[in-house]
């Protein structure tokens, strides 16, 4: 997206200055405008949309509130802040709770960070911060986490003097549907479906390739044993939601461990196919890798499809340039311990 000019700001409304709760009655559409100016550069079209829901929100009146507790984009904006200042917001952090599995411990999101540039350089970020995360540490959070632009320097200098690591650097590829599907060199190794009887060994595969110490599975995916075996329940709503989850995988020749996985999201609101590639790091993967990642295209190559993978991961980011993906989104992941 090429960069939009600067408008004037809001006429003047807000009287008290400084951090501030959010309130959604009057803050929503002068938030709309702020993020869409901010963010523009790098706003893809799931954040457009979310402007879209903002401004629509934001002519519902007194029925707001109730939405809100439905409705997780509101939910998110509620529980931030803004700063006001010359009567005008001009400063925003938005704050999420993650949908974690029970028993990993609280954690919650940052997210739209953001000051109007002819208010930046102020502290005005660092107000919000600061802000933030002290109302996380008193709801008694386990950790925080965010995603910033890896090239964005300034943000991660932001995060990292409130204690924020970095955990891992992702990038989001993207394939279209149009595309033809290449021929693979690796017909002879042999892939099958993993059931729920394989859940430990996908499991054991899994924390050897993508540890939570480096961002787990992806953005909101950690780790947990609760995501290979799904109760009956999680199953069920999925399949109220028509959601499925398809998982691919090569195994070694005594069928004993699992040596790659390939899971294939689908779901009616995506409108494409989502998928996570891992393979054990200790051996030479590129092969299996290659094979679950032809499979993946040919069964579904009238299909938009996107996968999250590691930045550093060289052998499958080749193996997804000569699939044809392309990278949408550069990413570092970072996680600050509570």
């Amino acid at each position: 997206m090429t960069r939009i000019s600067l408008p004037p700001i809001a006429a003047p409304a807000f009287e008290q200055e400084g951090v501030r709760p959010v309130n959604l009655r009057t803050d929503l559409r002068p938030l709309a405008d702020l993020i869409e100016l901010v963010f523009a550069d790098s706003m893809d079209s799931k954040g457009r949309s979310a402007i879209r829901e903002m401004r629509y929100l934001s002519s519902l009146g007194y029925g707001l509130k109730l939405i809100a507790r439905l409705n997780e984009l509101a939910l998110g904006i509620s529980l931030g802040f803004v700063y006001v200042l010359d009567r005008k917001i001009v400063g925003n952090v938005s704050v999420y709770p993650a949908s974690y599995p029970p028993g990993f411990g609280e954690t919650w999101i940052l997210a739209n960070v953001g000051v109007h540039p002819y208010y930046q350089r102020r502290g005005i970020a660092h107000e919000l911060m600061r802000a933030s995360l002290e109302m996380i540490r008193r709801r008694g959070a386990a950790r925080v986490i965010l995603q910033v632009n890896f090239e964005n320097d300034a943000a991660l200098r932001l995060y990292e003097s409130h204690g924020f690591m970095l955990e891992r650097a992702w990038q989001g590829w993207r394939r279209s549907g149009f595309l033809p599907s290449p021929a693979s060199s690796q017909r002879e190794i042999e892939i099958t479906r993993v059931g729920q009887s394989d859940w430990q060994n996908e499991y054991a595969l899994a924390q050897a390739a993508r540890p939570n110490s480096r961002g787990g599975l992806g953005w909101l995916k950690p780790i947990h044993p609760a995501a290979f075996n799904q109760s009956l329940w999680r199953r069920l709503r999925n399949l109220v939601a028509l959601s499925t989850v398809e998982k691919m995988a090569v195994r070694d020749s005594n069928a004993d461990s699992i040596l790659a996985s390939c899971w294939i999201e689908s779901a009616l609101s995506f409108g494409n196919i989502r998928a996570w590639l891992f393979a054990d790091p200790a051996i030479e993967y590129a092969p299996y890798a290659e094979a679950l990642l032809n499979r993946l295209v040919t069964r579904y190559d009238r299909s938009t499809i996107v996968i999250e993978h590691p930045r550093d991961d060289e052998v499958v980011n080749e193996l997804l340039t000569t699939y044809q993906f392309t990278v949408k989104r550069d990413l570092w992941h970072m996680r600050l311990d509570i």
